[in-house]
């Protein structure tokens, strides 16, 4: 048995009130699309991504690959360090990534950005409580790591403080949690053709298409 003080801590985590709304959290944050490189993870935030850019060309979104989208950004960003590259992904696929963290840290990218929308549930499966809902906390994962910046935001004001803060130079990689509502809202799903999202995204850098 683990001891009371982790016991009541699990407890809180698995509880917290959110009071946020993901659909009012990610449109907040990303601001300015036009000036972002998206990986979108599949799901959820693909759809919260695509219905702030439209589904624009800038965005890579997954429809499959669960746990490939801040590996996906890491090397976005190694490879166009002249971008800003932001990663907008769920607890759920985030878990399947864990050891990237690791990854992210020693390459100490600049220009990239993690967002976690976290709900404690796997949304894509039955809403199942997922590890943040007892107690994983992605941003001290990160900090342990060497993340230049991390943090977890529960309200509007501070999503608006980080909105602004993204679109400035950073010492290194960062990742947010955002703590939004379990719920599971109407969707407008981005394209899930993968060749043509490969193709659209590579054009937009001005990459051949392959």
């Amino acid at each position: 048995m683990p001891p009371a003080s982790v016991t009541s801590r699990l407890a809180a985590a698995a509880a917290p009130g959110f009071v946020l709304e993901r659909s009012e959290a990610v449109p907040a944050l990303i601001g300015r699309h036009q000036d972002f490189l998206f990986i979108a993870g599949l799901g959820g935030t693909a759809c919260d991504v695509g219905a702030v850019t439209g589904d624009g060309a800038h965005v890579y979104s997954l429809g499959g690959a669960m746990g490939a989208a801040c590996m996906m950004g890491l090397g976005l960003a190694l490879a166009r360090p002249d971008k800003r590259v932001l990663v907008v992904t769920g607890d759920g696929e985030q878990l399947m990534a864990f050891g990237s963290l690791a990854t992210i840290a020693v390459a100490n990218p600049r220009n990239l950005a993690i967002v976690v929308i976290d709900n404690h549930h796997f949304g894509e499966t039955g809403m199942q409580m997922s590890h943040t809902g007892h107690g994983i906390d992605f941003a001290e994962v990160a900090a342990s790591c060497g993340f230049a910046a991390t943090a977890t935001l529960r309200s509007r004001s501070e999503v608006d403080k980080l909105a602004k803060a993204l679109a400035k130079p950073a010492k290194g990689p960062s990742l947010y949690v955002i703590k939004v509502a379990a719920e599971n809202p109407p969707r407008s799903l981005p394209s899930r053709d993968a060749v043509f999202i490969k193709n659209r995204f590579r054009a937009h850098l001005g990459c051949p298409a392959g």
